[in-house]
């Protein structure tokens, strides 16, 4: 309720961060390749928003997907197929719609899902998260029924630092709802939830703000990379 009676706030301020913030491309590398190593390969599916493509560094190999598969090779000396598959302003319904159905089939042993800052930035409703992120869950899945899908709460929106004290606010309660019901819809359809890192700091930001930058890509990426290894060692996490 408090935060649909600070909507006028947050319109305005979004509006103004919005004017503000420059629209960061997609960068140029590659969205696909693999670490040599030692024993049975991870097989690593990185999908959904601008931090799966790697927006805010200027080569896809300090995004996401390859810090995560440099972090898991580092951990098990193990080798690491990775893909990327990730759209600048995806939201749940998107990567269902249009990203899933596009992607050739693989036997991906892990599924790691970057979703929900733009379900709640544009202030979409829990139910309707629920709706959307809950059948990509299943789409994923019914697709990759081999596959250990993963994905990680948002972050504390107060640590953004393109974002105003009120909106940041109000920003972290939807966040905390959406987290809350994603986190839901995980234990309940098979799908493991990992930690999101915690000690954010300035210079993991790019310059616009609010994307990540090559420290915080990397940051990032180990901090999953080590949860993923672990839970395939079999050793538990808290969720």
């Amino acid at each position: 309720m408090a935060t649909y009676l600070a909507l006028p706030v947050y319109v305005w301020q979004g509006l103004a961060v919005r004017r503000k913030t420059p629209r960061l491309p997609t960068p140029p590398g590659p969205v696909t390749g693999d670490i040599a190593g030692e024993g049975k390969p991870f097989r690593l599916l990185v999908i959904g928003d601008s931090s799966a493509a790697g927006v805010g560094v200027d080569d896809t190999r300090d995004g996401l997907a390859v810090q995560m598969a440099e972090g898991l090779h580092e951990r098990t000396g193990r080798p690491v197929i990775w893909r990327a598959a990730g759209s600048n302003s995806a939201t749940s319904a998107l990567v269902r719609d249009h990203v899933v159905p596009h992607l050739e089939p693989r036997d991906w042993t892990h599924v790691a899902i970057s979703l929900g800052t733009n379900d709640m930035k544009n202030f979409h409703s829990v139910s309707r998260f629920k709706r959307e992120f809950g059948t990509l869950l299943y789409a994923l899945r019914a697709r990759f029924p081999q596959a250990a899908i993963v994905w990680a709460p948002m972050i504390d929106m107060r640590c953004v630092p393109a974002m105003p004290k009120a909106l940041a606010q109000i920003l972290d309660i939807r966040g905390d709802a959406i987290s809350a019901k994603g986190i839901q819809l995980c234990h309940e359809r098979s799908a493991r939830v990992l930690e999101p890192l915690s000690n954010v700091q300035p210079e993991g930001f790019c310059h616009d703000g609010f994307h990540a930058s090559k420290a915080g890509y990397r940051a990032w990426g180990r901090h999953l990379a080590d949860q993923i290894a672990a839970l395939d060692e079999g050793v538990s996490r808290p969720a």
